[in-house]
């Protein structure tokens, strides 16, 4: 069977899974090999839970007429994505970046929401799978797809692009993350200026930060649209950030609270802002979107626990996002502050130098308890009367078991691996 004969089934279906835990009646299944399991031996229980066709790609599983076999599940569920967005033809907004992607997706979502049936990335399904099954679930009623592309080495954006075949891109910047798989920074501002190269071949539009000087370059050949602070260039000019700790922002007499944390997600918001000016949403619903925007999934969440503020922001972390996080806890108004901060994994041969960049990075804060948690920090520990080193989580929290700590601004940062979240427990 031809894509276009595959297409024409999936349109009969309500949904597409590649998990049988989560079929729906109606929906439609495709077998994705991984590296512990094959799941062609899934495709007899993913019918027996409702699912109306499933695809293959190991005839030994094959049922009925209700089974396709293809040479290969993945390429087929890259290849029914690609057909599906052009059987669409809707504008399809791309975003990638070192940090920020999710959250500022999802600002993205909540403003063009008010104009706009929007759909968009679920969670963090950004990859080589995530990004087809993202354009599967978008149908003839969405008006406008908002798709993030995650990358770990170069020529996957590249890649991605050519599924989603973006109409518009913002890359949110250019960060330490993945140095491991990227060869360096160097390499991240390659593997993720793809997408600019994408927008030019194909003569589309770029959203541009001109706070940012890589972004600047990087776009010289490109139709943008661009934001900047007191800028008079900018297409959208933002004439006042602040963040003590919720970040606000003001542009065109208009005033935005959000509840986001730090300095850090000040551009998120203002990418928000101006992709909403671009599609004409008014200002009193961006400025009502973003307002009633709450992060959740431990991405700069401001809880209370006791007589303690926590800044828990354990999602993801890199040596660029780990830094502005530091930088920006150091500047609010507390005088009460600890820090506790967990490894940066994928950073290959340049990991011990960036977690003891960190630990310099606070080097003269004499008054803050910082408690640096795993292998990278604990083999970059100095003797500092406020710093505590510990090479697992388990050291770490038999150390503050029964402490008690008291009117504390905790910083609560590290790799999604590290699941700092745990550290909750030990402060009720």
């Amino acid at each position: 069977m031809d894509i276009a004969g595959i297409h024409r089934l999936f349109l009969k279906c309500k949904s597409v899974s590649i998990d049988t835990r989560k079929i729906e009646s109606n929906s439609f299944f495709i077998a994705i090999k991984g590296d512990r399991f094959d799941a062609n031996i899934f495709a007899k229980e993913a019918l027996e839970k409702g699912a109306s066709y499933v695809i293959i790609d190991n005839k030994n599983y094959f049922i009925d007429e209700r089974t396709i076999l293809v040479e290969d599940s993945l390429d087929a569920l890259q290849e029914l994505a690609k057909f599906h967005r052009k059987y669409l033809n809707l504008p399809i907004i791309a975003l990638t970046g070192s940090n920020g992607k999710t959250t500022t997706k999802e600002l993205i979502q909540v403003v063009l929401s008010k104009k706009y049936k929007t759909k968009a990335t679920i969670g963090n399904l950004n990859n080589h799978i995530g990004v087809p099954l993202t354009l599967l679930s978008f149908s003839t009623g969405t008006e406008i797809g908002i798709v993030e592309m995650g990358a770990n080495h170069k020529k996957e954006i590249e890649f991605l692009c050519e599924i989603a075949k973006p109409d518009y891109g913002y890359i949110t910047n250019f960060g330490k993350a993945h140095l491991e798989g990227f060869g360096g920074v160097a390499g991240v501002i390659e593997g993720k200026s793809e997408m600019y190269h994408y927008l030019f071949q194909n003569d589309k539009l770029a959203f541009v930060n001109l706070e940012d000087p890589i972004q600047i370059e990087k776009t010289k050949k490109i139709k943008l649209f661009s934001f900047g602070i007191n800028r008079d260039n900018a297409d959208v000019c933002i004439t006042s950030v602040k963040a003590n700790p919720f970040v606000e922002i003001r542009y065109s007499n208009i005033v935005i609270s959000s509840h986001l944390i730090g300095l850090y997600n000040a551009n998120n918001l203002n990418a928000a802002i101006t992709i909403g000016r671009y599609f004409e949403v008014d200002d009193l619903s961006i400025k009502e979107a973003l307002e009633g925007y709450v992060p959740e999934n431990n991405r700069s969440q401001l809880l209370t626990i006791g007589t303690n503020q926590i800044i828990l922001d354990a999602y993801n972390a890199n040596p660029s996002s780990m830094a502005v996080a530091i930088e920006n806890f150091l500047q609010l108004d507390n005088s009460n502050k600890i820090a506790v901060l967990g490894d940066m994994f994928e950073l290959g041969i340049e990991s011990l130098a960036e977690h003891k960049a960190i630990v310099d990075l606070l080097i003269k804060e004499d008054n803050m308890a910082c408690y640096f948690i795993g292998k990278d920090f604990y083999q970059n520990q100095i003797d500092k009367e406020n710093f505590h080193f510990y090479d697992t989580f388990g050291d770490f929290s038999d150390s503050i078991k029964g402490v008690g700590f008291d009117n504390k601004m905790i910083l609560i940062k590290g790799s999604r691996g590290m699941a700092l979240e745990r550290t909750l427990d030990y402060l009720v």
